[in-house]
């Protein structure tokens, strides 16, 4: 409010100003005018050349307003890109913070879900009961031969037989506990790659989302420069079209002044003082 209030009072002064000197400029033109009908071209000439000193001083001031003025909307669009060009940034910055915190979230939130699911995973397996053993042929014939040598009374060859029979059987049951460690291993191994592929996918879709972001931004970027160099290039135009303009007028002014200056009247009065000579 306070600065359009002082650009006010400034623009009031400056045509406060150009119309004193416009009245000075006439009233002395007057004063030529006066001169030249009584005869007095002495000071006419002086009056002449004031007016012409006072003409060519007022378009030097009108150039010099003009281009303090061109400079001032030039350094205005300067400072209104510059501006728009802060929040611009400070948007975007935002804007990709907010994701690069809600792509973490979402990953925690992910690797905690999959720790849970883990670990009620693999308690599951391990409550499973083992299959119901299934020994060797061997070892079953062992058995039969055991039982019908103890049938038959032949106890000692029996005992034998048992504990062939007994080592072969932990044998294989231990054999059995370790395939059943290694299914569960295995299972348990493929469940953990489908959680891998599961938290790959989110990073991928998040890279993805990121690189969109960027594009976007530099779209985006782009779209505003262009209009800044725009607005730019209008002012530019508009800024040479009134200089053009101004220098137009300013030397039709110059030149229609001077003519006007060199009256009839002091052209005969020329002329007759040739013929006395």
């Amino acid at each position: 409010m306070a600065e359009n209030q002082k650009s006010l009072d400034s623009s009031q002064a400056l045509d406060t100003e150009e119309s004193a000197v416009q009245d000075f400029l006439q009233i002395l033109e007057e004063h030529r005018k006066n001169c030249e009908r009584q005869g007095k071209y002495v000071e006419a000439e002086i009056a002449k050349n004031r007016l012409e000193e006072l003409r060519q001083h007022e378009e030097n001031r009108r150039r010099e307003a003009m281009r303090s003025r061109q400079i001032a909307e030039r350094l205005g669009v300067e400072e209104a890109h510059m501006l728009e060009f802060q929040q611009f940034n400070a948007l975007w910055d935002k804007r990709m913070a907010e994701f690069e915190q809600k792509s973490a979230d979402l990953e925690e939130a992910m690797k905690e879900r999959h720790g849970t699911e883990l670990m009620e995973y693999i308690r599951n397996a391990q409550s499973e009961p083992l299959r119901k053993p299934k020994f060797s042929k061997e070892l079953l014939n062992l058995r039969k031969i055991q039982q019908t040598l103890a049938k038959q009374k032949e106890y000692a060859e029996a005992h034998k037989i048992k504990l062939k029979a007994d080592n072969l059987e932990a044998f294989e049951l231990e054999k059995m506990r370790n395939q059943h460690q290694m299914r569960l291993s295995n299972v348990v191994e493929k469940f953990k790659a489908k959680q891998t592929s599961e938290l790959g996918a989110l990073r991928k879709r998040v890279q993805t989302g990121r690189e969109e972001q960027k594009k976007q931004r530099q779209l985006d970027l782009e779209r505003l420069l262009q209009r800044y160099q725009n607005v730019k290039s209008e002012l530019e135009s508009q800024q040479n079209i009134e200089r053009i303009r101004a220098e137009k007028f300013m030397s039709y002014h110059l030149n229609s002044k001077t003519s006007a200056s060199l009256s009839p009247t002091a052209n005969r009065q020329n002329s007759s003082g040739s013929i006395g000579r």
